[in-house]
């Protein structure tokens, strides 16, 4: 361990790199009845930290969720299943879930079915491994306590600090800042839920943002790991604050929404909307994001770590203002459009296809029930609430030409 830890910090963890010009590890000292002394070889407790995090979501799940779900109501849509066929099945694994004309074509004489069984075969096996509202409420009920709890701890710890209230404490006595345990454990914390987070994003509900969610985990992990380091300790528990005081809002509203509990839902989703674009786009960039940039060259040269961490604080304020522009769409449709067309960030693998599909496209009984079925869900879609939109609607347009 120890020669290890040595590679690293003639490789990686170099003063010259990550500390002020003219400083070096051992400036970072600190009397340890003072705070903690941070360490690059602290990061190595948020493993443990991680896999305690992935056990205690399985558990949490298993002996709350899915109880709390009952208890609220939270429906699963009835599924029809996929005839077995081992030859479709084998296709579906190994080689596409949506296939062409083509390869519907050459499915259809090797099994000896019709190319509209075929497709709807695979349809129905779609439908089959698209998560259920129990399984995304299950998420969302664990994402709202951590959350929630994180932003109380990480509040109650933070408010009596000087640099709360006044951004140049972030930076007076750099580096040798003592770490209070509570922001020591609150940074490995969180690092370890982002970490699980990121271990556990290929089976959780993948939404239509999916890429810039891992480009968001990884930004974090990153940010918390190289801003501990450092001693970035301070500006860093800000960071953490601002992006908790949102996330237990949204995720709460989701909860209520797979409950179909409309009213608080939807109160719940503007007070998101109104915290997320305030924290977002006006207390990251204006409070956060300027004391890095700015206010710390009063007490230091710019330096490699300067300008890697405050890269990252950049990336995160580009998909904030991506978010953003896709939350303000969804409240733009529904306050002057008048309905909500598309889900801006439904669940990607959970949108239901389907199943009134015409069994036979000349008849005209099947017609007329397709037509007052759209008919019925576009009125619904007119009426319904702007949480709509983060879960799985379908595309209004997407399914007319299906009935024509």
């Amino acid at each position: 361990m120890d020669r290890m830890e040595a590679v690293l910090n003639e490789w990686i963890w170099r003063a010259d790199l990550w500390l002020p010009p003219g400083t070096g590890w051992e400036d970072m000292e600190v009397d340890p009845e003072q705070g903690h002394i941070p360490r690059p070889r602290d990061l190595t407790y948020s493993v443990p930290l991680t896999l305690a995090f992935i056990a205690c979501r399985c558990v949490f799940e298993r002996v709350v969720a899915v109880p709390l779900s009952r208890l609220l109501g939270v429906k699963d849509r009835v599924r029809v299943q996929a005839v077995a066929n081992p030859k479709l099945e084998a296709y579906y694994k190994h080689n596409s879930r949506q296939p062409s004309e083509n390869e519907v074509s050459n499915l259809s004489k090797q099994c000896g079915l019709s190319q509209r069984k075929i497709q709807t075969w695979f349809r129905h096996r779609r439908n089959q491994d698209r998560p259920t509202n129990t399984t995304k409420f299950c998420e969302a009920t664990w994402r709202f306590v951590f959350y929630l709890l994180s932003f109380i701890v990480g509040l109650s710890s933070l408010i009596k600090t000087p640099w709360f209230w006044d951004s140049r404490e972030c930076w007076k006595g750099y580096p040798k800042q003592p770490v209070a345990d509570a922001h020591y454990w609150y940074y490995m914390l969180e690092l370890g839920f982002y970490l699980s987070l990121l271990l556990c994003v290929s089976v959780d509900v993948k939404r239509k943002d999916f890429r810039e969610q891992v480009i968001h985990h990884i930004a974090t992990i990153f940010l918390i790991g190289f801003s501990y380091c450092s001693n970035y300790v301070r500006v860093g528990t800000l960071v953490m604050l601002v992006h908790d005081s949102s996330d237990f809002f949204l995720e709460s509203a989701k909860m209520l929404h797979y409950a179909e509990l409309t009213c608080i839902c939807d109160t719940l989703f503007v007070i998101f909307a109104v915290v997320f674009l305030f924290t977002r786009l006006v207390v990251f960039p204006f409070r956060v994001v300027h004391s890095t940039l700015i206010v710390s060259l009063d007490f230091f040269e710019p330096f490699f770590g300067y300008y890697f961490f405050n890269a990252l604080l950049l990336v995160l304020q580009a998909l904030h203002i991506f978010w953003a522009y896709l939350i303000l769409r969804m409240v733009y449709k529904f306050a002057f459009a008048g309905k909500v067309e598309k889900d801006e960030r439904s669940d990607e693998e959970s949108e239901e296809e389907d199943e009134q599909e015409l069994e036979d496209e000349g008849d005209g009984g099947n017609w007329e029930l397709s037509k007052d079925s759209i008919n019925t869900k576009l009125a619904i879609l007119a009426n319904n609430c702007v949480l709509n939109n983060l879960t799985s609607q379908r595309s209004i347009n997407s399914r007319l030409p299906k009935a024509r």
